[in-house]
């Protein structure tokens, strides 16, 4: 994508996440006034230093707290609002429905209500392919059945049922299902596959695989998924839009696995345990959608982008 010449005053909560944070050095390249909204209870301290170093301004605030939020976009009076702050752990969300409702439903309805409040223009969701839940058809296109596995999809799901009801703005929402992200950055205590190979490869020691390793995921990259989100805040839309974000293309673990093996130089075989008790069997996107309505196409392959990781030590 080339460089925007748009000005504007963009919010980002969870902006010392993952995703939030490269995305919030995307904006301010761009030459975008950016403020993040973040509690910092899980987010990164060093990330908000640097981010704040490059000219954001970070506010603290949890999404549940109304009031605080309510004042935070009442002061800020952004152009457009980017809403990333959630929990993301399938495995503790088992654990604590109740707070990932909390957060990632009811904080979602928070950020959409004060949105609308101060009249922000675009709302752009995050959202997850946990919505889907067990794929009946591939690829998973956008008006595919939901059917949340986990009460983090389930809370994925109620956030985007709050954004399509609820926002009113100057301009039509935007939710973005993103699949398996990954990049610099990711936070190992919530990361996917990749990051736990890494972890072990790194030591010399082989990957883990749950099952036959035959299962397929679509795995895109950070800076793929931060340029769908740039790309989805002048899109003209007539509607709300729904899309999917990943790279389109299904791969199987074990093939990942022996890309990583040989990346890292490593004579190992990946060691198979049992499946995991509701493990998706397989799932990559249909991207034509965000393709044709944003003009966006993810740019980078699963091997460079590995190699990035691996080999240039990208972090």
């Amino acid at each position: 994508m080339e460089r925007c010449s748009f000005d504007l005053r963009v919010l980002v909560t969870g902006a010392t996440g993952f995703i939030g944070s490269h995305l919030c050095l995307r904006l301010l390249d761009l030459g975008m006034e950016v403020h993040g909204l973040d509690d910092l209870s899980r987010g990164s301290l060093k990330r908000a230093k640097i981010l704040e170093n490059s000219g954001m301004s970070l506010h603290k605030a949890d999404v549940r707290d109304w009031a605080t939020v309510h004042e935070v976009l009442h002061e800020v009076k952004p152009d457009a609002v980017i809403h990333l702050a959630a929990l993301i752990s399938v495995e503790e969300s088992i654990r604590m429905p109740e707070l990932y409702m909390e957060v990632n439903a009811e904080g979602t309805r928070n950020i959409v209500r004060a949105a609308s409040n101060v009249g922000s223009g675009r709302l752009i969701y995050a959202s997850s392919a946990a919505v889907y839940g067990n794929p009946i058809r591939l690829p998973i296109t956008e008006d595919h059945p939901t059917s949340p596995l986990s009460p983090y999809g389930l809370s994925k799901l109620m956030g985007e049922r709050y954004v399509t009801s609820e926002f009113i703005g100057r301009e039509k929402p935007v939710i973005l299902r993103i699949f398996n992200v990954y990049g610099p950055g990711q936070n190992p205590e919530y990361a996917g596959v990749i990051t736990k190979f890494m972890e072990r490869l790194s030591q010399g020691d082989p990957p883990i695989i749950f099952g036959d390793g035959e299962q397929t995921r679509d795995f895109i990259h950070v800076d793929d998924v931060v340029e769908a989100f740039i790309r989805s805040l002048d899109t003209p839309l007539n509607e709300t839009a729904v899309l999917n974000v990943g790279s389109g293309r299904p791969f199987k673990i074990i093939e990942l696995a022996r890309m990583m093996i040989r990346l890292y130089g490593l004579n190992v075989e990946p060691i198979h345990v049992p499946p995991r008790p509701g493990d998706v069997r397989g799932s990559y996107a249909d991207i034509s959608l965000a393709k044709r309505l944003l003009g966006w196409n993810p740019k980078i392959s699963l091997e460079e982008g590995l190699r990035r990781l691996i080999v240039e030590g990208d972090t």
